[in-house]
Order: structure tokens, then C-alpha cells, then sequence
């Protein structure tokens, strides 16, 4: 079969072998090693991917509800200011009335003039 020459011929092949790798590995770098470091990299990157995400649909989120309450306050004024010019026109326009019924004469405008009126 085999002598004890031939088994340390084959020792050595085995260990030169390992030992051309490890140099190979060392050089190139371990293939498994790269790939844990990658591995690692993609699950960090895809998380702060994520977190970047979150925080602008946050972000837009929060810009969205700002301009819809500015938009809200902007026409809950509108509506207050039309309030109050109807209330002022519709004032007038007792006034003239009531200057009008004072000097027995009567007012010429009719319920339709008055609408288009509050409605201009």
C-alpha cells in the first residue's frame, strides 16, 4: 500500500494546499467574510433606505396638515370677511330704507335688486 514517505508526500501536498489559500485568502480576502460584510452592509443599507423613507412621508405629512390648517384659517377668515360685508350691505340697506320711510317715499329697489346686490 501506502509507505510513511508516501503519507508525509501527501501531508505536505495538504498543508502547502491549506496554507496557498490562506495566503490566497489573505491576499483577495476571505469569500466568506466578504459576503457576511456584505450581507451586513445590504441590511443596513436597506434600513437607513427605510428610515429615510419614513422620515419624508413624515416630513410630507406634517407639510400637508400645516397647509391645510393655514388653508382652513384662510377661509374661515374669507367667510368671516363675506360675513361681515353682507352684514354691513344689509345695514345700508335698512338705513336707506328707514331714510326713505322717514321722508314718506318709498324704496325702489325690489327683493330681486337686493339679491343681486348681495350677491356683487
Amino acid at each position: 500500500m501506502f509507505g510513511i514517505l508516501d503519507y508525509a508526500k501527501l501531508g505536505a501536498g495538504v498543508a502547502a494546499g491549506i496554507l496557498f489559500y490562506h495566503v490566497y485568502a489573505v491576499a483577495i480576502g476571505y469569500p466568506s467574510a466578504a459576503r457576511e460584510a456584505r450581507a451586513g452592509y445590504v441590511l443596513l443599507a436597506e434600513k437607513t433606505a427605510a428610515d429615510a423613507r419614513a422620515a419624508e412621508m413624515e416630513r410630507q405629512r406634517n407639510a400637508a396638515a400645516q397647509a391645510t390648517e393655514e388653508h382652513r384659517k384662510r377661509l374661515e377668515a374669507a367667510q368671516a370677511s363675506e360675513q361681515a360685508a353682507k352684514d354691513t350691505l344689509e345695514t345700508e340697506i335698512r338705513t336707506y330704507e328707514l331714510q326713505l320711510s322717514e321722508k314718506n317715499r318709498a324704496c325702489p329697489v325690489t327683493a330681486a335688486d337686493r339679491d343681486w346686490l348681495l350677491r356683487h
